[in-house]
């Protein structure tokens, strides 16, 4: 088959390799130019770079305009591949090629359509998260699935975990779907619709801490936002503290939400928890913090003597 590869990051890179070690044809690969965006600029690798470097045509667009539809309707390509185009694909190009569009996205679908679904399912607390290969239709991620595989997520795992984990199903995933398009063997099953999610685009303030959040939300929010992700981060003493490693305490702690309270293990608890007051709850252990000047500290070593709040 004639492919064309709409995609970006490493998401993209990854289908683009994946589309150069198979049997069939790149003709086309359209990328969006580098963003400056704080999540844009993370698992960041050149698809135009390896496209360019295996002689395929690059067309770099923030969307698909008139002057990508006319080199696709010169093109006449069999199959669109997406994975990672940041913005919105109108039918008059995805239902061009004779097999339509193919797109890959790191959700087990209908859950967790939209934006940033590894972060969002592990501040969830998911028990799986994975990949899915679908048809493109008019609604976005909404269309019948080809090809759907899941990982476990471990009790102690990040999102940067996750993604290494996800990102090396995408080319096996892509692989497969793509023969059984081509064989004219895939099977595409609707998605069942009752069950879909949506979520949007993640913004630095949504990594801002709600010490009202239980401890073991907050336990997954702080995992959620690991490195290279902007970290979770709260105020103390009207100056941001972004939270690098944290757990939930042993023990169980009353009070107001916020407050910074006692030493446990390696770390400092922050009581939390929608019902503190009652006590009944374990608080949050920080356990290494980092200031708004880059440094890195534990926090026994930050938070030299007890009291006052974070908020």
């Amino acid at each position: 088959m004639r492919v064309v590869m709409f995609g970006y990051q490493t998401w993209g890179h990854r289908t683009l390799q994946a589309l150069l070690q198979s049997e069939h044809e790149v003709v086309l690969v359209v990328t969006h130019p580098q963003s400056d965006h704080a999540y844009e600029k993370i698992w960041s690798d050149s698809v135009a770079d390896l496209a360019t470097s295996h002689g395929v045509e690059v067309m770099l667009k923030t969307r698909p305009d008139e002057d990508v539809m006319s080199r696709l309707q010169q093109l006449e390509p069999d199959l669109i591949v997406a994975n990672n185009w940041r913005t919105w694909i109108p039918p008059k190009i995805f239902t061009l090629p004779r097999h339509g569009t193919l797109n890959v996205h790191d959700s087990l679908l209908p859950a967790y359509a939209g934006f940033s679904p590894l972060i969002w399912a592990l501040i969830n607390g998911e028990k799986e998260v994975g990949l899915t290969a679908h048809m493109m239709d008019d609604d976005l991620d909404a269309g019948a699935i080809v090809l759907q595989r899941s990982i476990a997520v471990g009790p102690r795992d990040t999102t940067t975990d996750l993604f290494h984990k996800t990102v090396d199903l995408i080319a096996p995933v892509v692989t497969e779907a793509i023969d059984l398009i081509a064989a004219g063997t895939a099977v595409l099953t609707p998605q069942d619709r009752s069950k879909a999610t949506f979520f949007h685009k993640r913004a630095i303030e949504d990594s801002r801490i709600d010490w009202t959040w239980s401890a073991e939300e907050l336990d997954r929010l702080v995992r959620a936002q690991s490195d290279p992700y902007p970290n979770a981060f709260t105020f103390h003493n009207g100056k941001r503290l972004r939270i690098v490693q944290a757990s939930v305490s042993k023990a169980r702690y009353g009070g107001t939400p916020g407050r910074i309270f006692i030493r446990e293990g390696d770390g400092v608890v922050i009581v939390a928890g929608p019902q503190a007051r009652r006590g009944q709850s374990p608080g949050l252990v920080i356990e290494r913090v980092r200031t708004d000047d880059d440094q890195e500290l534990a926090a026994t070593d930050y938070f030299r003597s007890m009291g006052g709040y974070l908020g």
